[in-house]
């Protein structure tokens, strides 16, 4: 099958899904509606909780574009969001995404929020390409991450495939004022770089999904070619980590997570779905791979808790097309048992333990405005 690699934008796309997934939520390219029967608010929330471990889930903030990844600064969350695209076309001027989801129109409606203690919402940088697909499909911020005191932001949302002129899929640099400037140029790394076994939804801007600090040094994964790197923020230089496309095949990689220096990543496999054929893996700084935990759905998010047990965000758990309603955070317990934690979630894309000890996660991260930031406390 053909399967789009990328989600939280491009992934909904495979095998078709994205089609699919507009009817489920009843949108339509810009427009999105509000569905009649939204899934999170808190009544709805509160409701799948209860069956699942009676965690206490209330939503911290709203008013988001197409929330994905945050990071925890000081009192504050700071959220990447993919926006809501925009009209600009680079038809013409290089080469194009194929037919469906190509080609790409774009615009600067990306940005990165702050939410303060209390859950209000302020926009801190802004600007940021967000590319909006033929289908309705948007890349914009991807993630957000400090290195000391510097915000870094993942942008999936540029390059000239994705209709950014000027901007390439990149990582930037954000001032405390919200300035912000290409440090380096994830586009030009792919074209130079290629994997060895390119899906056939290739997209040659990539659509970066995750990134991590480690050490000084920021650690990105792309879905759709298939591959984890390596960024030093002070020479823009990238480097290869792993090229999951010959060592896995098309198995999606896309939520990276750290622990005590060592890297883990999820994948979301393709679609259709089949529940509890993803994986997350143990990921090597030689690029060694392997299986750490089998049996998951979708994976879009990863984290450990203080007692070092790990949460996995599926998006969807349901068998098919990803459809709402059935996004989860599953909890390997310390004896090997599972507990779902939240269930009931409206494709969530992201999910984080803040220095408070609470779990938080992006809700509604594509489908209908606007998304939320949960806050969950865990059992």
């Amino acid at each position: 099958m053909s399967g789009r690699s990328v989600l939280g934008p491009a992934s909904l796309r495979e095998a078709g899904a994205l089609s699919f997934l507009v009817a489920a939520l009843g949108v339509s390219g810009c427009d999105n509606p509000t569905p009649s029967e939204p899934a999170s608010t808190p009544v709805a929330v509160a409701a799948a909780t209860q069956a699942a471990d009676k965690a206490t889930v209330k939503v911290f903030a709203t008013g988001l574009k197409s929330p994905r990844g945050f990071v925890f600064g000081g009192r504050d969350i700071y959220v990447a969001e993919a926006g809501s695209g925009g009209d600009r076309s680079t038809k013409g001027e290089c080469a194009q995404v194929g037919s469906p989801p190509g080609p790409y129109t774009n615009g600067p409606t990306a940005r990165i929020s702050r939410i303060g203690p209390h859950g209000n919402r302020s926009t801190f940088a802004s600007g940021f390409p967000s590319a909006m697909s033929a289908d309705g499909d948007l890349d914009g911020v991807a993630d957000v991450a400090f290195v000391g005191s510097d915000l870094y932001a993942l942008v999936s949302g540029g390059g000239c495939s994705h209709g950014s002129r000027s901007v390439p899929a990149s990582i930037v640099k954000v001032s405390s004022s919200g300035q912000w400037s290409v440090v380096a140029d994830l586009s030009a790394y792919l074209k130079a770089h290629p994997v060895a076994h390119p899906p056939g939804d290739f997209e040659p801007d990539g659509t970066w999904f995750s990134m991590r600090p480690i050490r000084g040094i920021l650690f990105a994964v792309e879905p759709n070619h298939g591959e984890v790197v390596r960024i030093d923020p002070s020479t823009g230089q990238v480097r290869r980590i792993v090229d999951l496309s010959a060592k896995l095949g098309h198995i999606v990689p896309t939520a990276l997570a750290e622990r005590f220096g060592n890297l883990f990543f999820g994948n979301l496999g393709i679609f259709p779905v089949t529940p509890g054929d993803q994986k997350v893996w143990s990921l090597a700084r030689n690029g060694d791979v392997a299986v750490a935990k089998g049996g998951f759905t979708t994976v879009l998010g990863l984290d450990f808790d203080s007692r070092g047990r790990m949460y996995v965000l599926e998006t969807s758990h349901a068998p098919g097309f990803p459809t709402p309603n059935t996004g989860r955070v599953v909890r390997i317990n310390s004896d090997g048992s599972r507990t779902v934690i939240v269930d009931g979630l409206f494709f969530p894309t992201a999910m984080r333990f803040g220095p408070d000890g609470k779990l938080y996660v992006s809700n509604k991260g594509f489908g209908p405005e606007p998304g939320e930031l949960l806050q969950v406390d865990v059992p």
